[in-house]
């Protein structure tokens, strides 16, 4: 990877793209400081709890700006969930099924629709969370604007809430066309990252700092590098594992050429989904608590029928062992379910076989058509299996681990880890192709 990134910078091009995408995430920093108009920091970080709800996930992916009550507050969920949408939307509406397989202006046009209703998404859940913070005191009453008219504080803090959210996508898509691409995940990488020295000095302070030092904290420590150093391994080694589908073309005569003869693979990733299952998985398991804190103003039952009921559901509320054990295996089960389900919206077995078959393609072994699709639906099934049990384990270990050793948060620390490690791995294949691209264009001038 060091070698890949300085060979990038010998490259006049790839060095620009390079110093524009760091330019980019480091105006992404300076506007996760900037203040909204009315809302007070301070009761929002008090509003925040012990991390274990849906509004402690969006802080973790906007790197603090949603603790910190800024611009950038919503980040980049809206635009997200408006992504996985669209997607869901294309497999069901043949219009914008047609649209994505017109190439690049039909992507164009897709992209154009996200970004609207991103927009959308950004004005509700700016609502939503505008009503839910005025409900529970996080305004700021030393700035309200025009003699507390709360239809002007509404739109104010709603409509600076969706600029934001417009500026971050902006600020991915200029990232994606001018940068090393991936805009979007660039500036979650980003968030994630600028959370990493304040985690590690609260790690510190709670275990090895002088006065409070411990040989349990020191255990406790050494076992959170070892679970991370295992978790960036494993990720690394399961996200290059692939399975190379061999595929030979037939010959054909045109005139007085020969075409085809040559052999080629199709390459199947074991995790293809990528985090985007734990991503989907953590948001349904947090999203009970995080209703019943609207419901109830902010708190969490702490004993009774309720509190073990929410236990099971997020791991942390509960003080019984067991919740620890039912959370970690309806973790576990979605997990996997997400991972078959979005595995069937990104690969068609049946369209690659019809794809092979007019191209004079074949698998060797196996007729073309319906034997073809059902033999590449069997390897990506059993792959999907094998992605989404390490994905599982991945995710509950740092579950298991924080019920072992009494440390709140940390499955939302490992579900970062898992989403650092896969940006920073495609961005560094991205430079790879990039610098091949150019070593054959040289090779063929």
């Amino acid at each position: 990877m060091f070698s890949t990134i300085k060979n990038a910078f010998k490259i006049s091009d790839l060095r620009k793209k390079i110093y524009f995408t760091l330019f980019m995430l480091i105006i992404f920093r300076f506007g996760a400081h900037i203040p909204v108009p009315g809302l007070n920091a301070d009761a929002m970080k008090a509003f925040l709890g012990n991390g274990l709800d849906l509004f402690s996930m969006f802080d973790v992916f906007t790197g603090g700006a949603f603790s910190n009550a800024t611009v950038l507050a919503l980040g980049v969920s809206p635009y997200i969930n408006s992504s996985i949408i669209v997607q869901l939307l294309t497999v069901a509406i043949p219009s914008l099924e047609r649209l994505a397989k017109e190439g690049a202006e039909g992507r164009r046009k897709i992209n154009k629709i996200t970004r609207y209703l991103g927009i959308v998404l950004a004005f509700v859940q700016g609502a939503g969370l505008y009503v839910t913070l005025h409900n529970m005191g996080v305004e700021n009453p030393a700035i309200q604007p025009i003699a507390n008219e709360e239809w002007f504080s509404f739109f104010l803090i709603v409509l600076t809430f969706v600029a934001g959210t417009a500026f971050i996508v902006w600020l991915g898509e200029l990232i994606t066309e001018k940068g090393l691409g991936n805009g979007i995940s660039m500036i979650i990488y980003a968030g994630i990252v600028s959370r990493i020295p304040a985690e590690t000095v609260a790690i510190y302070k709670q275990y090895l700092a002088p006065g409070v030092f411990s040989i349990k904290g020191l255990i406790i420590s050494v076992a959170i590098l070892v679970v991370a150093i295992l978790a960036i391994t494993l990720v690394v080694l399961f996200n290059t594992a692939e399975r190379k589908i061999p595929v030979q073309y037939a010959k054909r005569v045109v005139g007085r050429k020969m075409y085809g003869g040559q052999s080629t693979n199709i390459p199947i990733k074991v995790v293809s989904g990528g985090v985007m299952p734990i991503i989907f998985a953590s948001s349904i398991m947090a999203f009970p608590a995080t209703l019943v804190r609207l419901v109830t103003g902010g708190n969490i039952p702490t004993s009774g029928i309720w509190n073990t009921v929410l236990g099971c559901l997020s791991a942390g509320l509960s003080t019984k062992w067991w919740t620890y054990v039912v959370y970690a295996a309806l973790y576990f089960l979605l997990i996997i379910f997400f991972t078959y389900f979005y595995s069937s919206i990104q690969f068609n077995p049946i369209e690659l076989a019809n794809n092979m078959k007019k191209s004079g393609g074949y698998i060797p072994g196996y007729r073309p058509g319906k034997p073809t699709s059902d033999f590449i639906g069997k390897v990506s099934s059993r792959l999907n299996f094998a992605g989404a049990i390490f994905l599982g384990i991945i995710a509950v270990l740092p579950i298991v681990a924080g019920a072992i050793f009494g440390i709140q948060g940390l499955q939302i620390g490992g579900t970062s880890l898992l989403i650092m490690e896969g940006v920073a791995l495609e961005t560094v294949q991205q430079l790879e192709s990039q610098m091949v691209m150019r070593h054959y264009k040289g090779f063929l001038e």
